[in-house]
């Protein structure tokens, strides 16, 4: 059976950068400046304080809430299929470890 990529965690870091905690207990950073760069729907995410204060999971996905009352219609979020393929995968950073 194939893993189906299932975000559980959304933890944002410095830069515009993500990580995604997923159900098979991985960890994967994203850098969301390529897509704030390109405009659209992720402009708004470049606003640094928008961009860690509305960062949850819905669905499964990383996603940021827009409207902040927690709707999914009203979201900006990523594929976890896509980021679980092609983020690199990390060590946890609140792993005591990590520090």
């Amino acid at each position: 059976m194939e893993y189906l990529p299932c975000v559980v965690q959304a933890l944002a870091g410095d830069d515009f950068t993500v990580y995604a905690y997923f159900s098979d207990g991985s960890v994967r950073r994203a850098d969301i400046k390529p897509l704030i760069e390109q405009g659209g729907v992720f402009a708004q995410l470049s606003d640094e304080d928008f961009f860690s204060s509305r960062l949850t999971v819905m669905n499964g996905a990383v996603a940021w809430d827009v409207a902040g009352n927690h709707d999914e219609t009203s979201c900006v979020d990523l594929d976890p299929w896509n980021m679980y393929e092609t983020c690199e995968c990390v060590a946890d950073p609140l792993a005591e470890d990590a520090a």
